[in-house]
Formats: C-alpha cells, sequence, structure tokens
C-alpha cells in the first residue's frame, strides 16, 4: 500500500506540473502535450514512454487496490464482535474516509480518461488542440465538469493528508513526536499542494484568469 502509493505522489506532482503549463499559454501547452508522446524518440517508440507509464500506474492501481482489500478484509476478521465507541480518539476526517475517497477517486480517473485520453466523453466540443481541449471543457456553460472535478481534488487532499502519514508509519517513519509531526506536515502540504494545483486550473479557466 505505501510502496504503491509513493508511485501515485510522484506521478500526481508530474502531472499537476504539466497541468499547470497552462498558464504559459496555448502553444507552450500544446507543445509540451506534443513532447510527452514524442520523448525519447527513437529509442522509443512513439508514445512509448506513456505506454510505459501506463503499464507501471495499472500494476499500482491493482496492488493498491489489492493492498486495500487485503488489510479491510483482514481489520474485519481481526474484530469477532461488532462494538460502538463513543468517539473516535485519534480518526481523522480523511482517515475515515479513506475507501471512499479511493473508489471516488478511481472513478474519476475513468471519467477524466475518458474525457481528456481516448476523448469518449466531449463536454464542449472535440479539440484537436490539447489546451484547447481544457479550456473549452472548463467553460462557465460546463460548470458541472468544473465541479465534478473539484470535488475529486477534495478526494485527492484527503487521501493524500492520511495517506501519507501512513505510509510514513508503515515505512518506520514515525517513531517519535517529531518525526510524527513531519509526517504530519507532509501529508498536510502534499495534500494542500497537488490538490491545490490542479484545482487551480479548472478555476482559473471558470473565472476568465484563463482563456
Amino acid at each position: 500500500m505505501a510502496v504503491t502509493g509513493l508511485v501515485f505522489i510522484g506521478y500526481v506532482l508530474l502531472h499537476m506540473y504539466g497541468n499547470l503549463k497552462v498558464f504559459a499559454g496555448q502553444e507552450a501547452f500544446d507543445e509540451y502535450a506534443h513532447h510527452l508522446r514524442t520523448f525519447g524518440e527513437p529509442m522509443l517508440p512513439h508514445e512509448g514512454l506513456l505506454w510505459i507509464i501506463r503499464a507501471v500506474l495499472l500494476l499500482s492501481i491493482i496492488g493498491h487496490a489489492y493492498a486495500a482489500f487485503t488489510l479491510w478484509g483482514r481489520a474485519n476478521r481481526a474484530r469477532t464482535q461488532k462494538y460502538v465507541v463513543k468517539k473516535a480518539v485519534a480518526a481523522t476526517l480523511s482517515s475515515k474516509m479513506m475507501r471512499w475517497g479511493g473508489v471516488t477517486l478511481l472513478l474519476f480517473v475513468i471519467f477524466h480518461l475518458l474525457h481528456f485520453t481516448t476523448r469518449t466523453i466531449n463536454v464542449n466540443g472535440d479539440k484537436d488542440s490539447p489546451y484547447e481541449r481544457v479550456v473549452s471543457s472548463f467553460q462557465p456553460e460546463m460548470w458541472w465538469v468544473t465541479v465534478i472535478y473539484l470535488l475529486a481534488m477534495g478526494a485527492l487532499a484527503m487521501h493524500l493528508r492520511h495517506g501519507v502519514w501512513s505510509a510514513c508509519q508503515t515505512l518506520g517513519l514515525t517513531n517519535n513526536a517529531k518525526s510524527r509531526a513531519r509526517a504530519n506536515f507532509a501529508g498536510v502540504f502534499l495534500a494542500v499542494v497537488i490538490a491545490g494545483g490542479f484545482a487551480l486550473v479548472p478555476l482559473s479557466i471558470l473565472l476568465g484568469i484563463v482563456d
């Protein structure tokens, strides 16, 4: 769970960096999208790097889901009888929402791929330019698309916040008060930076800052 989670963190950081190129204008964004498909040529075939990344992510998703269901089942078997507590002492909202947040993110990833990768879902016309596809998708008349993305970023923030903490704990990085504080800060910091960075794009387009 921890290792595959770290793979996802690395990926979303790079993906967020690419998305933020929308603020550099159409030429810069479209050139970035083009180079993703030609990176490594001729050593790699066209879109070779993208397919390597997709394969790694697919294996990571399978591993992450398998680990989640395994831990869930182990926890249920360890609890021989149902019990009620008046207050969850150490539980946070993000920890309580991990399972449902993960399901939400999986559904969003499917929608996102159908939206921008396969272009099966065309919410405001199918543009040839990657920049134009992004900008047209978050126009005010398509406000519901922005809502979907912002809700997904909220789920991502909570998943990252608790996931980073849990990964640090699993890897033995929370052995004392200082290390636990650092792990907590890392979780909050990455959640704000990554989810906030992704959310900037649809919000800026919706508000007319990017056009």
